[in-house]
């Protein structure tokens, strides 16, 4: 099984629409969007929710209100004011902590796990199977779902007898990240040609290199900044890392998005869309069945 997961080291490098596009065009995958934070690929695969499953994560306190004798200990022990005047918790601003469980003196606070997100298991209209998850506002343990969405995405791919996996992963270097990266064949950077981008492209290089990943990397809008798409060369050329392609800007991308498709799709004749076409014949040549 093999799964490429596309990244990037911030937030709004094109990575979802590098991702579309890909999936457009190499058969035979199944597809996870890890972003569980902000999950939005499935707004142009179109996809039908023919399983849902639950994710519990974290805990939180309730008082049972006919324990409750209004001692005042809980109140004066919660550091998040998390309890009003007449004893009842509010889920959003408990941390819990646990402290009103452990001191309550006639063990009338609950601490259980709580709901915290959602898992859709779905098929698309080209039928690949698609998994992706929702973290409720609030929540924690993002890389826990992200792992049960992974989970999910592989089976599917097994079921169905299909060799390989594309995730969208979440943007930046932390826990969600560390659990979409990890264990996958290759870590697909999608960087700009700008002075953070060139940033969080070393950042994303590094987290990846401790995991033992394999990179490659994708220069999006590389013709608005030529002296930045330079330097990113030529960091690739001195840390061995292969540049698979250059994605000139493109103003129809934006609008490809708005009508729900991908840009291959929908203009299909474009200089970026071809770009895009020749990344993917390459990563099918790397990754042959």
């Amino acid at each position: 099984m093999k799964e490429i997961v596309v990244v990037s080291g911030k937030g709004g490098t094109g990575k979802t629409s590098v991702v579309a596009s890909l999936a457009c065009l190499i058969e035979g995958k199944a597809m996870v969007d890890c972003d569980v934070d902000a999950a939005n690929l499935s707004l142009v695969l179109s996809p039908r929710i023919i399983e849902e499953k639950e994710f519990t994560a974290g805990k939180k306190a309730r008082i049972i209100q006919e324990k409750c004798t209004e001692c005042g200990i809980c109140r004066d022990m919660c550091r998040f004011d998390a309890i009003s005047q007449d004893f009842i918790i509010d889920p959003f601003s408990c941390e819990g902590c646990g402290a009103c469980f452990f001191f309550c003196p006639v063990s009338a606070v609950e601490f259980e796990t709580g709901l915290a997100g959602r898992c859709y298991i779905c098929d698309t209209p080209s039928g690949d199977p698609f998994v992706y998850a929702e973290l409720f506002p609030g929540e924690e343990n993002s890389g826990k779902l992200v792992a049960m969405v992974r989970t999910e995405g592989k089976e599917r791919a097994e079921r169905a007898g299909l060799s390989r996996i594309l995730i969208d992963g979440p943007p930046g270097i932390g826990c969600p990240v560390i659990s979409s990266i990890t264990g996958t064949s290759l870590a697909l950077i999608v960087t700009e040609p700008t002075a953070s981008g060139i940033h969080d492209l070393e950042r994303i290089v590094q987290l990846a290199r401790h995991f033992e990943i394999p990179s490659a990397v994708i220069v999006n809008k590389s013709d608005i900044n030529q002296t930045c798409t330079d330097s990113i060369e030529k960091y690739c050329l001195q840390n061995n890392i292969p540049l698979l392609g250059r994605l000139p800007y493109e103003k129809m991308i934006s609008e490809a998005q708005r009508q729900g498709k991908a840009v291959v799709e929908y203009a299909p004749d474009l200089r970026v869309s071809k770009a895009i076409r020749d990344i993917s014949e390459r990563i099918i040549s790397i990754y042959k069945e």
